[in-house]
Protein backbone atom coordinates (compact mmCIF):
# COMPACT_ATOMS: atom_id res chain seq x y z
CA UNK A 1 0.00 0.00 0.00
CA UNK A 2 1.35 3.08 -0.50
CA UNK A 3 2.49 5.89 2.40
CA UNK A 4 0.09 8.84 2.61
CA UNK A 5 3.19 10.77 4.28
CA UNK A 6 4.63 13.47 2.25
CA UNK A 7 8.14 11.76 2.46
CA UNK A 8 10.00 8.14 1.90
CA UNK A 9 11.51 6.51 4.52
CA UNK A 10 13.24 3.81 4.45
CA UNK A 11 15.38 2.49 7.26
CA UNK A 12 18.84 1.79 6.63
CA UNK A 13 20.31 -1.73 8.91
CA UNK A 14 23.75 -0.75 8.74
CA UNK A 15 23.70 2.59 9.48
CA UNK A 16 25.20 3.34 13.17
CA UNK A 17 22.02 5.85 13.79
CA UNK A 18 19.06 4.22 15.61
CA UNK A 19 16.35 3.99 14.05
CA UNK A 20 14.72 7.06 15.62
CA UNK A 21 17.11 8.95 14.62
CA UNK A 22 16.65 8.34 10.88
CA UNK A 23 12.99 8.52 11.26
CA UNK A 24 13.90 11.87 12.90
CA UNK A 25 16.14 13.31 10.09
CA UNK A 26 13.79 12.17 7.29
CA UNK A 27 10.87 14.43 9.57
CA UNK A 28 13.13 17.23 9.91
CA UNK A 29 13.96 16.93 5.82
CA UNK A 30 10.57 16.96 4.73
CA UNK A 31 9.77 19.99 6.94
CA UNK A 32 12.31 22.20 5.49
CA UNK A 33 11.25 20.82 1.92
CA UNK A 34 7.85 22.26 2.17
CA UNK A 35 6.10 18.49 2.68
CA UNK A 36 4.78 20.21 6.03
CA UNK A 37 3.97 23.72 6.51
CA UNK A 38 3.52 26.13 9.53
CA UNK A 39 1.31 25.01 12.10
CA UNK A 40 0.20 21.39 10.20
CA UNK A 41 -0.70 18.67 12.46
CA UNK A 42 2.02 16.32 12.08
CA UNK A 43 0.44 12.58 11.78
CA UNK A 44 -0.02 10.95 15.25
CA UNK A 45 2.30 8.22 16.43
CA UNK A 46 0.17 5.68 15.29
CA UNK A 47 -0.17 6.78 11.78
CA UNK A 48 3.37 6.83 11.22
CA UNK A 49 3.81 3.34 12.71
CA UNK A 50 1.39 1.85 11.01
CA UNK A 51 2.65 3.83 7.58
CA UNK A 52 5.96 3.03 8.01
CA UNK A 53 6.05 -0.26 9.35
CA UNK A 54 7.83 0.45 12.68
CA UNK A 55 6.97 0.42 16.66
CA UNK A 56 5.08 3.01 18.88
CA UNK A 57 7.84 3.55 20.50
CA UNK A 58 10.17 4.56 17.99
CA UNK A 59 7.67 6.93 16.63
CA UNK A 60 7.54 8.95 19.75
CA UNK A 61 11.34 8.85 19.66
CA UNK A 62 11.51 11.04 16.71
CA UNK A 63 8.59 13.08 17.72
CA UNK A 64 10.55 13.60 21.04
CA UNK A 65 13.76 14.24 18.66
CA UNK A 66 12.25 17.43 16.75
CA UNK A 67 10.28 18.73 19.41
CA UNK A 68 13.53 19.21 21.39
CA UNK A 69 14.83 20.87 17.87
CA UNK A 70 11.84 23.03 17.90
CA UNK A 71 10.71 21.73 15.05
CA UNK A 72 7.48 20.69 16.50
CA UNK A 73 5.26 21.87 19.25
CA UNK A 74 3.46 19.73 21.42
CA UNK A 75 0.09 20.96 22.40
CA UNK A 76 -1.20 18.52 25.23
CA UNK A 77 -4.76 17.03 24.30
CA UNK A 78 -4.75 18.63 20.45
CA UNK A 79 -1.36 16.64 18.73
CA UNK A 80 2.12 18.21 17.14
CA UNK A 81 1.87 21.05 15.21
CA UNK A 82 4.66 22.21 12.81
CA UNK A 83 6.39 25.19 14.52
CA UNK A 84 7.17 28.05 12.58
CA UNK A 85 10.55 29.27 11.19
CA UNK A 86 12.19 32.13 9.62
CA UNK A 87 14.17 31.60 7.45
CA UNK A 88 16.47 35.38 7.61
CA UNK A 89 19.39 36.15 4.67
CA UNK A 90 22.01 37.81 6.14
CA UNK A 91 23.06 39.13 3.01
CA UNK A 92 19.41 41.25 2.38
CA UNK A 93 18.50 44.07 4.24
CA UNK A 94 14.55 43.65 4.87
CA UNK A 95 12.23 44.28 7.72
CA UNK A 96 10.62 41.57 10.16
CA UNK A 97 6.98 42.35 8.20
CA UNK A 98 8.88 42.05 4.70
CA UNK A 99 10.55 38.72 5.35
CA UNK A 100 7.34 37.27 6.93
CA UNK A 101 4.95 39.10 4.16
CA UNK A 102 7.31 37.41 1.92
CA UNK A 103 7.36 33.75 3.47
CA UNK A 104 3.55 33.87 3.86
CA UNK A 105 3.19 34.58 7.41
CA UNK A 106 0.95 37.20 9.15
CA UNK A 107 3.29 39.66 11.40
CA UNK A 108 1.99 41.44 14.13
CA UNK A 109 3.36 43.44 16.80
CA UNK A 110 2.69 44.32 20.55
CA UNK A 111 3.50 47.13 21.59
CA UNK A 112 4.99 47.40 25.21
CA UNK A 113 6.67 51.43 24.90
CA UNK A 114 6.65 53.99 22.08
CA UNK A 115 8.41 56.91 23.93
CA UNK A 116 10.97 60.00 23.18
CA UNK A 117 13.74 59.69 26.48
CA UNK A 118 17.08 60.70 26.73
CA UNK A 119 19.85 58.45 24.74
CA UNK A 120 21.70 56.18 26.98
CA UNK A 121 25.65 56.65 26.53
CA UNK A 122 25.20 53.20 24.26
CA UNK A 123 23.03 55.15 21.85
CA UNK A 124 24.86 57.75 21.93
CA UNK A 125 28.00 56.57 20.61
CA UNK A 126 25.90 53.74 18.16
CA UNK A 127 23.87 57.05 16.78
CA UNK A 128 26.90 59.51 17.10
CA UNK A 129 24.48 61.99 19.41
CA UNK A 130 25.48 64.48 21.63
CA UNK A 131 24.46 64.49 25.63
CA UNK A 132 21.15 65.21 25.80
CA UNK A 133 19.91 64.61 22.68
CA UNK A 134 16.65 62.60 22.82
CA UNK A 135 15.48 59.39 21.02
CA UNK A 136 12.71 57.71 20.01
CA UNK A 137 12.49 54.41 22.09
CA UNK A 138 10.18 51.29 20.38
CA UNK A 139 9.61 48.17 22.63
CA UNK A 140 7.74 45.31 21.25
CA UNK A 141 7.19 41.88 20.77
CA UNK A 142 7.17 40.38 17.22
CA UNK A 143 4.93 37.64 16.35
CA UNK A 144 4.29 35.36 13.36
CA UNK A 145 0.94 33.66 12.99
CA UNK A 146 -0.17 35.02 16.53
CA UNK A 147 3.30 33.29 17.79
CA UNK A 148 6.20 35.26 19.66
CA UNK A 149 9.12 35.04 17.70
CA UNK A 150 11.37 37.70 19.09
CA UNK A 151 11.36 40.96 21.45
CA UNK A 152 12.81 44.24 19.87
CA UNK A 153 13.80 46.96 20.95
CA UNK A 154 14.12 50.26 18.23
CA UNK A 155 16.40 53.57 19.04
CA UNK A 156 16.03 56.22 16.29
CA UNK A 157 17.15 59.92 17.07
CA UNK A 158 14.30 62.08 17.25
CA UNK A 159 14.85 63.80 14.42
CA UNK A 160 14.29 60.91 12.34
CA UNK A 161 11.15 60.12 14.62
CA UNK A 162 9.67 62.82 16.68
CA UNK A 163 6.63 60.91 16.92
CA UNK A 164 7.09 57.08 17.94
CA UNK A 165 3.27 56.31 18.32
CA UNK A 166 3.04 56.65 14.57
CA UNK A 167 4.69 54.22 13.59
CA UNK A 168 2.17 51.43 13.18
CA UNK A 169 2.88 47.99 11.82
CA UNK A 170 6.25 48.51 10.18
CA UNK A 171 9.50 50.82 11.03
CA UNK A 172 11.00 50.49 7.83
CA UNK A 173 7.83 51.47 5.99
CA UNK A 174 7.06 54.54 8.38
CA UNK A 175 10.88 55.24 7.99
CA UNK A 176 10.52 55.17 4.02
CA UNK A 177 7.85 57.41 3.82
CA UNK A 178 9.91 60.24 4.95
CA UNK A 179 12.72 59.00 3.05
CA UNK A 180 14.73 58.43 6.19
CA UNK A 181 14.83 54.34 5.73
CA UNK A 182 17.98 52.69 6.00
CA UNK A 183 20.02 51.60 3.40
CA UNK A 184 22.71 49.56 4.64
CA UNK A 185 23.20 48.07 8.32
CA UNK A 186 26.03 46.65 10.48
CA UNK A 187 24.58 42.93 12.57
CA UNK A 188 26.32 41.06 15.06
CA UNK A 189 24.74 37.75 16.21
CA UNK A 190 25.77 36.13 19.34
CA UNK A 191 23.93 33.72 21.79
CA UNK A 192 22.47 34.45 24.85
CA UNK A 193 20.68 32.36 27.71
CA UNK A 194 17.42 33.87 28.58
CA UNK A 195 16.74 35.74 31.80
CA UNK A 196 13.36 36.12 33.40
CA UNK A 197 11.97 38.97 32.10
CA UNK A 198 13.48 37.40 28.97
CA UNK A 199 11.91 34.23 29.46
CA UNK A 200 8.36 35.54 30.04
CA UNK A 201 8.16 37.75 27.37
CA UNK A 202 9.03 35.46 24.47
CA UNK A 203 7.72 32.71 26.58
CA UNK A 204 10.48 29.98 26.78
CA UNK A 205 11.76 28.46 29.92
CA UNK A 206 14.38 29.96 32.02
CA UNK A 207 17.98 29.69 30.74
CA UNK A 208 16.48 28.97 27.19
CA UNK A 209 19.34 29.72 24.07
CA UNK A 210 18.12 32.73 22.64
CA UNK A 211 20.13 34.93 19.88
CA UNK A 212 20.98 38.50 20.39
CA UNK A 213 21.23 40.37 17.27
CA UNK A 214 22.42 44.24 17.75
CA UNK A 215 21.89 46.33 14.43
CA UNK A 216 23.21 49.83 12.89
CA UNK A 217 21.04 51.17 10.04
CA UNK A 218 22.73 53.66 7.78
CA UNK A 219 21.51 55.92 4.91
CA UNK A 220 22.82 56.22 1.60
CA UNK A 221 25.20 58.98 3.52
CA UNK A 222 26.41 57.15 5.78
CA UNK A 223 24.20 58.86 9.00
CA UNK A 224 23.07 55.93 11.91
CA UNK A 225 19.25 56.27 12.04
CA UNK A 226 18.48 53.04 13.69
CA UNK A 227 19.94 50.92 16.55
CA UNK A 228 17.84 48.19 17.04
CA UNK A 229 18.56 45.24 20.06
CA UNK A 230 16.73 41.81 18.58
CA UNK A 231 16.19 38.72 21.54
CA UNK A 232 14.66 36.00 19.05
CA UNK A 233 13.71 32.97 19.99
CA UNK A 234 16.46 30.40 18.66
CA UNK A 235 14.14 27.30 17.98
CA UNK A 236 12.37 30.04 15.50
CA UNK A 237 14.97 31.25 13.58
CA UNK A 238 17.30 30.39 11.29
CA UNK A 239 19.71 32.93 9.91
CA UNK A 240 21.57 31.80 6.12
CA UNK A 241 24.68 32.80 4.50
CA UNK A 242 26.11 31.80 1.52
CA UNK A 243 30.09 31.84 1.49
CA UNK A 244 32.33 31.57 -1.74
CA UNK A 245 35.39 30.61 -1.84
CA UNK A 246 37.80 32.87 -4.48
CA UNK A 247 39.60 30.68 -7.34
CA UNK A 248 43.49 30.52 -6.07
Amino acid sequence: MKSKLPFAFEAEAESPSPLYLQLALALSRAISEGGYQAHEALPSERVLAEELGISRVTARKAIERLVEQGLIVRKHGSGNYIAPRLEQPLTRLTSFTEELHQRGFVPQSRWLQRVLAPAQADEQLSLELHAGERVARLERLRLADNVVMAYEVSVLPESVLPNPEAVAASLYTHLAQSGQAPMRALQHIRAMNADLKLASLLEVPLGAAVLFITRVGYLADGKAVELTHSYCRSDYYDFVAEMRREPV
